[in-house]
């Protein structure tokens, strides 16, 4: 049945020429119900995956492809966007060709969880390519623009709603529609639903670092909670340097890293790196340590390793890559993979016992 047009008593127009007046405003009736709107947060602490050496008990985790890069937040606003980095700091201007693919995203407000990383010839992510995009150097000022992409796994907010309250499993379905396929420098990273066992496997055989785990029904919580769990093929961890084995060809820059990692409040060595390093990184790590405020004969720790070293204050952070530990908590069969930034707030590794 068709609705009859209802017939206007007070038009739009009128004839007599008055001018036309909205209806005043009445002030807001407080039992009415209110709409819900979250102010967008300044800075959102990341949550963290908690490492495990078997994968977790259960039929309710995502698992997706563990990105060797860096962690940032993308906030897109009214006003722009910003790219935060873990530790807080904003590197948007280091991020360009993200940073544009934010805007396109607009103009929705949204907070995006993601890693940025550069992809080699065979598609795995290359820390040592992305630090080299970004000239890291182990300090911010004058570094490089990176044509890096972020690869999203969460949406932390969205127009005028904080999802950190909302499960997993649909904030990663609102996540897919925002990005809806997209393949420029802002993209998904895609979820595997299977045995994580064969997706491991899987990972090793193709070179990659490992596998992240989501619990499906799981609210963001900032820091590590085990909502979220990392399986690695290969070890990697960042170290403070704290010297360096001179080479007998001073040209060469040095031979090998020493490295520490924390126990408790206070550093504890941990042995050397010499393998994984180009020439021109040696180079590089050496004028930088050169360039740090005291060198010295005596160590910044308990050692009792006999390497002839010069000393260095603890600034500089590597992420090394490695097999195992031995007895006496030293590294096996480490590489060197990478300088990490300090801005990038990276955890030095931690040791228990």
């Amino acid at each position: 049945m068709t609705r009859r047009p209802r017939k206007t008593t007070k038009p739009l127009l009128r004839d007599d020429g008055a001018p036309i007046q909205s209806r005043p405003i009445r002030k807001r009736n407080p039992a009415q119900p209110q709409l819900l709107f979250d102010p967008m947060p300044d800075r959102i602490e990341p949550a963290l995956a908690k490492l495990l050496t078997k994968p977790p008990v259960g039929d309710d985790w995502g698992w997706e492809v563990k990105w060797d890069g860096y962690r940032l937040h993308v906030h897109i606003e009214q006003g722009g966007v910003r790219i935060l980095t873990r530790g807080g700091f904003d590197w948007t201007d280091r991020f360009p060709v993200i940073a544009k693919a934010a805007r396109a995203l607009g103009p929705a407000t949204m907070i995006i969880d993601g890693e940025a990383v550069i992809l080699d010839e065979h598609g795995r992510s290359d820390f040592g390519l992305l630090q080299q995009s970004l000239g890291a150097s182990g300090n911010t000022p004058g570094a490089l623009a990176s044509p890096a992409v972020l690869y999203a796994f969460d949406l932390l907010y969205l127009d005028g709603h904080d999802l950190r309250g909302v499960e997993y499993r649909s904030r990663r379905h609102l996540l897919e529609d925002v990005l809806d396929r997209q393949e420029g420098a802002i993209r998904i990273s895609e979820e595997f639903y299977a045995d994580p066992a064969a997706l491991l496997e899987e990972a090793r055989r193709h070179g990659l670092e490992g596998i992240v785990g989501k619990k499906g029904y799981s609210l963001y919580r900032s820091d590590r909670f085990g909502d979220w769990v990392k399986l690695k093929c290969v070890q990697s961890e960042a170290f403070m340097i704290i010297g360096y084995e001179p080479s007998p060809n001073p040209a060469i820059g040095f031979r090998s890293l020493l490295l520490a990692a924390y126990r408790g409040s206070e550093l504890a060595y941990v042995g050397s790196v010499g393998t994984g390093f180009k020439e021109r990184e040696v180079l590089q790590l050496r004028k930088l340590m050169d360039k740090l405020p005291w060198k010295r004969k005596q160590p910044p720790l308990p050692y009792d390793g006999k390497r002839k070293a010069v000393w260095v204050q603890p600034t500089l952070i590597a992420e090394i890559e490695y097999r195992a530990w031995t007895n006496d908590n030293r590294l096996r069969h480490a590489a060197y993979k990478g300088l990490r930034d300090r801005q990038d707030n990276a955890d030095v590794y931690r040791m228990t016992g």
